[in-house]
């Protein structure tokens, strides 16, 4: 679906998806250590979490999804 938007734009306005296709690269490995530390975060609430419920798992209680 992105390669064929990148086509239509390539079709309207060709400096811009060049544009875009040179600078793509750089805006991922820019949003790469905002992902890590979303990652990171995302684990840590599952740790919680998992610290919070396990007196109730151990006592039995199953979560259901």
């Amino acid at each position: 679906m992105k390669f064929l938007l990148w086509l239509v734009l390539l079709v309207l306005c060709w400096p811009l998806a060049l544009l875009a296709l040179i600078l793509w690269p750089l805006v991922w490995l820019l949003s790469l250590p905002f992902r890590l530390i979303g990652i990171s975060v995302e684990a840590v609430f599952a740790l919680l979490k998992t610290l919070l419920f396990l007196p109730a798992r151990l006592l039995g209680y199953r979560e259901r999804p």
